[in-house]
């Protein structure tokens, strides 16, 4: 989606954020932006390792039950 606009369409998305927001709003507006970011991917990352651990668990399970039954 973001690969088709390149970087005349970045310039223009920045000047027009600057004229609408204005030159005091802007560095707030980015670094709400950004903290938003770091904490949907804190978020993704803690998500994957419990999905992670819940599979190697279950993985560890079948691997003793197949020695009871050997």
């Amino acid at each position: 989606m973001l690969s088709n606009i390149g970087v005349p369409g970045l310039i223009l998305i920045l000047v027009l954020a600057l004229i609408i927001f204005g030159p005091k709003k802007l560095p707030e507006i980015g670094r709400a932006f950004g903290q938003t970011l770091r904490e949907f991917k804190k978020s993704t990352k803690e998500l994957t390792s419990d999905v992670m651990d819940e599979f190697e668990d279950e993985k560890k399970e079948i691997k003793e039950m197949t020695k009871l039954t050997k």
